[in-house]
C-alpha cells in the first residue's frame, strides 16, 4: 500500500513520457515522416475515391488520376529520398542556382509555344511530352534561396537595408512573374512566404507594416481588374446566389455539413457526382473527406498538419544555422498556410483561389514540389545539433584489420 501511495498520479507519467519522446533529438524528423506519411495516404485514398466519377465520365478508365498520383508520389519520394540525403551546406551553395532556375522557367512560361492556359492561367509549361507547374517548384526555391542570403548576412540582419536587399526585389521578381501568369492563388503563398521568412528573422514592424499595406494595395488592384477575380468575391459575400460559379462553393458546404461525425462512408460521397464539378480530387477535395469520413477524417487532416507544423518549428528552433533556420522556419510557413487557405476556401471562410491541399489533393507538380521540400526539412532536422552528436554516437568504428606475423623457425633460418 506504501508503495501504491507513493506512486506518481498516471496522468503525470503519461505527460511525462510525452515531453520525453517529443523532447528527443530525432523528435521532429520523425514526426515529419509520420505526418507526412499519414497525408500522402489519406490523399492517395481520397484521389482515388474522389476522381473515378469525373475519370469514367472522360472515358479515361476509373483509375486514371489515381494512377497519375501514384507515378507522381514515386517521382516525388525519389526526390525527397535524394535532397534529404543532401548536406545543408550543399543546398546553401545552390541558392542562387535555384533562384536563376525558377525565374528562367517562370519567364518560359510566358514564351508562346511553351506556356499553357489552364482554366485562365498561364502557369503551365510544358516542354515535349511533360506538362507541370514551374511555380510550384518556385516556392521551394524561392525558401532555399532566401535561407542562403540571409545566412550571409546574418551578422547584419539589424539593419533594415541588409534586411530588403535582394530580398525584397529579388524574391519580388518571382512574385511577379507568377502573378504574370494571372495565378493569384500561388502568389499569394509566395507573397506569404516571404513575410514570414522576414517575420522569423526578427524584421521589426516598421518594414512590415509598409510591405504590408502595399501587398493589400496590389491585392485590390488585382481583383478589381479582372471580372473572374470580382465574381468570386460577390459569390463568397452571397453564396446563395444562383449562378453556375456559386454551385461549386456550396457544394462544398453541403459534403460538409452531410458527413455528420464519422461520414457516408467511403466512395459514398454525393457531391463529387456533378456538384463540386473538376474540383472534387483537386482543390475541394477536403470537401469529400468532409462527407466520405466526416468530423473524423477532417480533424485528423487537421492534426497530422498541426504535428508537421510542430516539427518543422521544431527544426528550425533547434538548429545553429541561420540558413537551416529560416529554410526550415519557410517550408513550415509554406505548407501551414497552403492547408490553411485550401480549408477555409472549403469552409467558405475565404473567397475561391485556387490552392491544392498539400500532399492531399491531386496534383504533381504541387506533390512532387511539396515531398522535396520535405526532403529538405529532413536533411535539416538530422543537422541540429543534438540529433548530429545523437547520429555520430551510433556510428560504429570501423574494426581494426588483425595481422599477424609469424616468427621464422630455426630451420628456415
Amino acid at each position: 500500500m506504501a508503495s501504491d501511495a507513493a506512486s506518481p498520479p498516471a496522468r503525470f507519467t503519461i505527460w511525462s513520457q510525452v515531453r520525453a519522446l517529443t523532447g528527443s533529438p530525432m523528435a521532429p524528423y520523425y514526426f515529419v515522416v509520420a505526418s507526412v506519411t499519414v497525408l500522402v495516404g489519406i490523399g492517395l485514398l481520397m484521389v482515388l475515391s474522389s476522381s473515378a466519377v469525373l475519370a469514367m465520365s472522360t472515358q479515361d478508365g476509373p483509375y486514371y488520376y489515381f494512377i497519375r498520383q501514384v507515378i507522381f508520389l514515386v517521382v516525388g519520394v525519389v526526390g525527397l529520398l535524394i535532397l534529404s540525403r543532401m548536406p545543408p551546406t550543399l543546398l546553401r551553395t545552390f541558392g542562387w542556382v535555384f533562384w536563376m532556375l525558377a525565374v528562367a522557367l517562370l519567364i518560359a512560361v510566358q514564351v508562346p509555344g511553351l506556356g499553357v492556359n489552364v482554366n485562365g492561367n498561364m502557369n503551365w509549361l510544358r516542354i515535349g511530352g511533360f506538362q507541370f507547374q514551374p511555380s510550384e517548384f518556385a516556392k521551394l526555391a524561392l525558401v532555399v534561396w532566401c535561407g542562403a542570403i540571409l545566412h550571409n548576412k546574418r551578422g547584419r540582419l539589424h539593419e533594415p537595408l541588409q534586411l530588403a536587399m535582394p530580398l525584397i526585389p529579388l524574391g519580388g521578381l518571382i512574385l511577379a512573374l507568377v502573378l504574370a501568369g494571372r495565378d493569384l492563388g500561388t502568389g499569394l503563398i509566395i507573397g506569404l512566404i516571404i513575410v514570414a521568412v522576414m517575420w522569423f528573422i526578427g524584421t521589426p514592424l516598421r518594414v512590415l507594416l509598409p510591405l504590408g499595406v502595399a501587398a493589400l494595395a496590389l491585392v485590390g488592384l488585382l481583383v478589381f481588374g479582372s471580372g473572374n477575380r470580382m465574381s468570386r468575391i460577390a459569390i463568397f459575400l452571397d453564396p446563395q446566389s444562383n449562378t453556375d460559379l456559386s454551385s461549386q462553393p456550396m457544394a462544398a458546404l453541403y459534403a460538409l455539413a452531410s458527413g455528420g461525425w464519422w461520414g457516408l462512408g467511403l466512395g459514398a460521397s454525393k457531391q463529387k457526382w456533378g456538384g463540386l464539378k473538376t474540383g472534387a480530387h483537386t482543390d475541394y477535395i477536403f470537401a469529400v473527406i468532409g462527407e466520405e469520413l466526416g468530423l473524423f477524417g477532417v480533424l485528423l487532416v487537421v492534426a497530422m498538419f498541426a504535428l508537421l507544423g510542430w516539427a518543422g518549428l521544431e527544426i528550425a528552433m533547434r538548429s545553429d544555422k541561420m540558413f537551416n533556420r529560416v529554410v526550415a522556419a519557410g517550408i513550415t510557413a509554406w505548407f501551414l498556410m497552403q492547408a490553411t487557405i485550401n480549408i477555409f476556401v472549403v469552409m467558405h471562410l475565404l473567397p475561391v483561389l485556387g490552392v491544392p491541399l498539400p500532399f492531399v489533393s491531386s496534383g504533381g507538380s504541387a506533390l512532387m514540389a511539396s515531398l522535396m521540400a520535405v526532403g529538405v526539412l529532413l536533411t535539416l532536422a538530422r543537422d541540429t545539433p543534438d540529433a548530429r552528436a545523437l547520429l555520430a554516437s551510433r556510428k560504429v568504428p570501423a574494426r581494426p584489420r588483425m595481422t599477424s606475423v609469424m616468427a621464422a623457425s630455426r630451420e628456415d633460418s
